[in-house]
């Protein structure tokens, strides 16, 4: 495996008082003696693209779970060690006693309770067993106008199956509703509607009861309260559920990831693509002031389209589409105390 590691360094200091006046990529803590600001920035770790797997590379949705990663890389479920970018396991189709599905379009990927849930293009949500890759079941038969039209992104969490399709669409299930026995045909609970969208890969994430859809046509982040969702599940069937949300200018929200206290983003402004921090608290609230907001690393290796966010540790991991590669960024910390 090809790793390809950047080690050039530079002043620290001139570094982060660069990447501070460009981006505002501060927070501040007032004590007695003057006020303590934070600030937030990226370093190269490694990078997989094609070489890596000497084969074409172009991921897609990705996640990590048990410190492996998992990349939807067109037709195949990559599986890599997190740590050491190793390849593990190349997963090419659902398979389930006599049933074998060849994997085509692969979108998206959640991992919840030991299950994989993986996005495909091809109108299909499939169920995998994280230990062994086999099949548990899958949503959809692959024919339009069924349960799904494509599958453009996903997200499990706190027991709902939240997933994207084609136009404004997105459809919520119950993870109680998937079973090794339940028919491929299932009815959703609930429906949203994003007001925009077509055939675009779509980010989401569950955080604190709301959940947050990365918006890229409409300019914004949009929030569902799951309280209202499910409250309102029946009416929705019929008339979908409406966002609450906040145009940007010109920013087009492309991927969503949250943790307990930050919410890591990619927007999309014009030709360039940033990766941007935000306190998960205030963003929640729809507030928008980033932490961090980079469109590269260092002044090097800007940024392509970014599909998908994973994270463990202190390390990013960029699913970048335009490049075709997956880079690994570590977000660093440093202080500076300003006395008055």
């Amino acid at each position: 495996m090809e790793l390809i590691k950047n080690t050039y360094r530079r002043n620290i200091y001139a570094l982060v008082a660069l990447i501070c006046l460009l981006s505002s990529c501060s927070s501040d803590d007032s004590q007695e003696d003057g006020t303590v600001y934070t600030y937030y920035y990226p370093t190269e770790v490694q990078t997989i693209n094609t070489g890596s797997l000497g084969r074409p590379f172009d991921p897609r949705g990705i996640a990590i779970s048990n410190n492996k990663l998992y990349v939807c890389n067109d037709s195949i479920l990559e599986i890599f060690d997190a740590t050491t970018l190793r390849p593990l396991e190349s997963v090419k189709a659902y398979s389930k006693g006599n049933t074998h599905i060849k994997f085509a379009g692969l979108t998206s990927i959640s991992i919840d309770e030991g299950r994989l849930y993986i996005g495909s293009q091809e109108s299909r949500l499939f169920v995998l067993d994280q230990n062994t890759n086999q099949g548990i079941t899958y949503v959809g038969n692959g024919q339009w106008w069924q349960t799904f039209v494509h599958v453009f992104g996903v997200v499990v969490k706190d027991g709902l199956v939240v997933v994207k399709e084609k136009e404004n669409s997105v459809k919520i299930f119950e993870t109680s509703q998937i079973t090794a026995e339940s028919p491929w045909n299932l009815n959703p609970i609930a429906k949203l509607n994003t007001q925009t969208g077509y055939t675009q890969y779509y980010s989401m994430g569950i955080s604190d009861g709301q959940i947050v859809v990365a918006g890229r046509d409409s300019k914004s982040y949009l929030h569902y309260d799951i309280n209202t969702v499910l409250s309102n599940k029946a009416a929705s069937l019929t008339t979908p559920l409406t966002a609450l949300q906040m145009p940007f200018p010109q920013a087009k929200p492309t991927a969503i990831l949250f943790d307990e206290t930050f919410v890591y983003t990619a927007e999309n402004i014009d030709n360039l693509n940033y990766l941007k921090i935000y306190p998960k608290d205030v963003f929640l609230r729809n507030q928008y002031q980033p932490l961090l907001n980079v469109s590269d690393v260092q002044g090097k290796g800007t940024f392509g389209s970014i599909s998908s966010i994973a994270h463990q540790g202190q390390q990013l991991y960029l699913s970048d589409n335009t490049n075709k590669n997956i880079r690994v960024i570590k977000i660093n910390t440093a202080q500076i105390t300003e006395y008055n």
